[in-house]
């Protein structure tokens, strides 16, 4: 920034632009928004600004705003022609014009794309960092079908970040694997307002999949009814269930594909319905996944 030929005004200027915006943006993303008082569309945006700075203030996001009236200067250095205008700065750099963000939606997403390409020190991402291993722990010991002591886990991950998607996920798939589905029901009507996660959807279906699947101790005998009676679609589909809910998901996953293979439409698509379902609870990127999909495929248009 030209500092020669400057006034007193100017040099208190360039130095208060540096403590309040240049300083903070070594670690933080700093929102630059250059308003002025009688700027109509200025005073429309100020509160979409405040409200976005204000919940990505963990993710290391700052606002800062430059009265354009009583910054001239600053406001020459950074050739601002009309106002409102919003850019993004990290260390001491303009990263990013935000002006076109009119709109929270639209601001939230230009910032999504530059934090995920800014290496920018924040709570959440410390969080993020400390939360990881805990919660691949806790997934570990719940697909190895220790449901109390992954419930045990979750339950501490809760406390620790209440409102992570991937620990509500996780302790809700944790109580409906420890049969307390109504727990499980309680968990996800308190989940906060409008969250959005691929994991939470995963812990819906596998609370709708163990109602619709019950546990049933000993199915041996409907096995050996499904080997006597093979095109009985009614019983294999009970058995395939029952072993969904026993954690055999290889057999389950076999039965499925063996009715869709045999009828595709019997009982509405049942067994299709229900061996998504299960793909969803395991998780859509497991490799187990894609190789059950493959069959699925071949099973409706081999």
């Amino acid at each position: 920034m030209a500092t020669l030929g400057m006034t007193a005004a100017d040099k208190d200027a360039v130095t208060a632009f540096r403590r309040d915006v240049v300083e903070p943006s070594m670690t933080s993303l700093v929102i630059i928004d250059f308003w002025a008082e009688w700027c109509g569309p200025c005073k429309a945006l100020t509160p979409v600004l405040e409200k976005v700075a204000a919940a990505y203030a963990d993710k290391g996001v700052v606002l800062a705003k430059v009265d354009t009236d009583k910054n001239q200067f600053i406001a020459s250095q950074f050739q601002i022609k009309s106002i409102p205008t919003v850019y993004a700065m990290f260390q001491g750099q303009l990263v990013a014009d935000l002006t076109p963000a009119r709109t929270e939606s639209a601001l939230r997403t230009m910032l999504d794309q530059l934090l995920k390409q800014l290496p920018i020190k924040s709570a959440a991402a410390d969080e993020a960092a400390e939360l990881e291993p805990l919660i691949a722990m806790g997934e570990e010991v719940l697909a190895e079908g220790d449901a109390e002591r992954a419930l045990g886990i979750f339950a501490q991950l809760v406390e620790m970040a209440p409102e992570n998607p991937a620990v509500l996920s996780g302790h809700i798939r944790a109580l409906v694997a420890a049969g307390l589905h109504d727990e499980a029901d309680a968990a996800i009507a308190a989940l906060p307002e409008g969250v959005k996660d691929a994991g939470i959807d995963r812990a819906r279906a596998a609370l709708d999949l163990a109602r619709s699947a019950p546990v049933m101790e000993d199915f041996s005998g409907l096995a050996a009814e499904v080997a006597a009676s093979p095109d009985d679609h009614a019983k294999r589909f009970d058995l395939a269930n029952a072993q969904m809910a026993a954690g055999e998901r290889d057999a389950a996953a076999d039965n499925f594909l063996h009715i869709v293979a045999a009828d595709r439409d019997w009982n509405e698509g049942a067994a299709r319905a229900q061996l998504l379902k299960l793909f969803e609870v395991v998780g859509l990127m497991d490799p187990w996944v894609s190789a059950q999909r493959r069959r699925l495929s071949a099973a409706l248009f081999g």
